[in-house]
């Protein structure tokens, strides 16, 4: 008989006894799990019970396993661990700098299972043979997706931790993704009101890019946030989120992205940001775009130029009567900049590219193509300076942002944001270098 089981039960059946939620009580689990081996360690000295070992790592297990994770949490609380992985019971994968390894922990498939249904007990989803997978959000923020037999041999479960690597573009810059300079023109573009878009491929960044965007949107703005599920965090005083939904039991009450992104539009919005577009739902953020509302979305992609490619090929699975004649000029009139981000063989995350659309189509009527400038390219292994434009010049110098300065780099400064004195309004200035 182990003795950190015998304490597991006896703390469980406390548990039982006074009602506690271990999703919501955690400090007071963490007491009773402490009273209960203190006491067992008590009982020891009498004989008859096997030996406790080190109180505070059975503590710690004790109180993972009843209100955590289990042997899953010692990951979740490691800040280094990025994603975690379950491919089959015996095989735990997880992501450290970008890099991933098999890690030691073996699993039964009754813990995964039972795993699986704690983590989804929160967040209202569930993941049965009528609806074999499932996106949801962990208390933490953390992101799971779990996948099951027939669809796949074994239960596989992904958890994408929430970890805050930073909330800001200067952020981004102490982390070597963006030079200071591509972050003073992203800064810019997004207070003069740019529809931009954030490609890169799975774990590159983009999440984290949008995020740090988000920050830089002048406070007096209306945020309308449509997800997935949670992952953006705008610090902005007024934000309105929504996530998608599964169908019930009966097959009733989904709602989809592109109902959120319908809805949204009736919510009075100065910004509309779309979490990831992947599929029909591009179509009507496109029209929202090209309706005059700012916006910003990820999609994936492997470059700038690809992203673009692939917003003129979503909105056609929206229905047969959606052509490339309609969505081509309406992608190359709603998209303003395209930012690529990546992930080097280091684990190291990098804006690739900045790419603008001036909003002009060429070739022929048969084979469009939407032209680009390169606003800022890698050379070298460095994010420089290319010689491309944004469009609408005009927007930055409403917004108080000397465009030619700003990117010509030899005079002038970092834009400085002020505040004006009712404190929301703001705008950019130039400050000597």
């Amino acid at each position: 008989m182990n003795a950190a089981l015998v304490v597991e039960d006896e703390v469980r059946e406390l548990v039982r006894r006074r009602g506690l939620d271990p999703t919501v009580d955690g400090p007071q689990i963490r007491r009773l799990v402490d009273e209960v081996v203190a006491d067992y360690d008590e009982r020891t000295l009498t004989g008859g019970l096997p030996a406790l070992g080190d109180p505070q790592q059975v503590s710690r297990h004790v109180y993972d396993a009843v209100a955590g994770l289990g042997p899953l949490q010692r990951y979740l609380d490691d800040p280094a661990v990025e994603e975690i992985w379950i491919n089959d019971p015996g095989r735990v994968f997880v992501a450290r700098n970008g890099q991933s390894r098999l890690t030691t922990t073996v699993l039964t498939e009754g813990q995964v299972r039972d795993l699986v249904e704690k983590m989804l007990k929160s967040s209202g989803r569930r993941v049965d043979l009528s609806s074999p997978f499932v996106d949801a959000t962990l208390p933490d923020g953390s992101r799971l997706h779990v996948a099951i037999p027939d669809i796949t041999r074994a239960w596989a479960v992904n958890i994408r931790k929430f970890v805050v690597r930073a909330v800001s573009l200067d952020e981004l810059i102490g982390l070597g993704s963006l030079t200071p300079a591509a972050a003073r023109f992203l800064e810019a573009s997004v207070v003069a009101g740019l529809n931009v878009i954030v490609a890169g491929g799975t774990q590159a960044g983009k999440t984290t890019l949008l995020n740090c965007l988000l920050a830089a949107i002048p406070a007096r703005e209306r945020v309308i946030t449509c997800e997935e599920v949670f992952e953006l965090r705008p610090p902005l005083p007024d934000v309105v989120a929504m996530q998608t939904r599964q169908p019930s039991l009966e097959g009733t009450g989904e709602v989809r992205l592109r109902r959120l992104v319908k809805e949204a539009l009736r919510m009075r919005p100065d910004r509309l940001v779309v979490g990831e577009v992947r599929q029909e739902e591009a179509l009507d953020l496109l029209i929202a775009l090209n309706s005059g509302i700012p916006g910003m979305c990820t999609v994936h992609a492997s470059s700038a130029r690809e992203a673009i490619a692939k917003l003129c090929t979503l909105p056609l699975l929206a229905g047969e009567n959606v052509t490339t004649g309609f969505v081509v000029p309406t992608v190359a009139s709603s998209v303003d900049l395209v930012v690529h981000t990546t992930t080097d063989g280091r684990g190291q995350r990098r804006v690739r590219e900045i790419v603008a659309v001036p909003g002009n189509v060429e070739g022929s009527f048969d084979s469009p193509v939407i032209a680009t400038a390169d606003v800022y390219t890698t050379r070298d292994g460095a994010l420089v300076r290319a010689d491309g434009w944004p469009p609408h010049p005009d927007w930055f110098e409403r917004a108080g942002v000397d465009l030619r300065a700003l990117l010509a780099g030899e005079r002038g400064g970092r834009p400085v944001r002020e505040r004006g004195g009712d404190g929301l309004a703001e705008r950019f200035v130039e400050r000597p270098a």
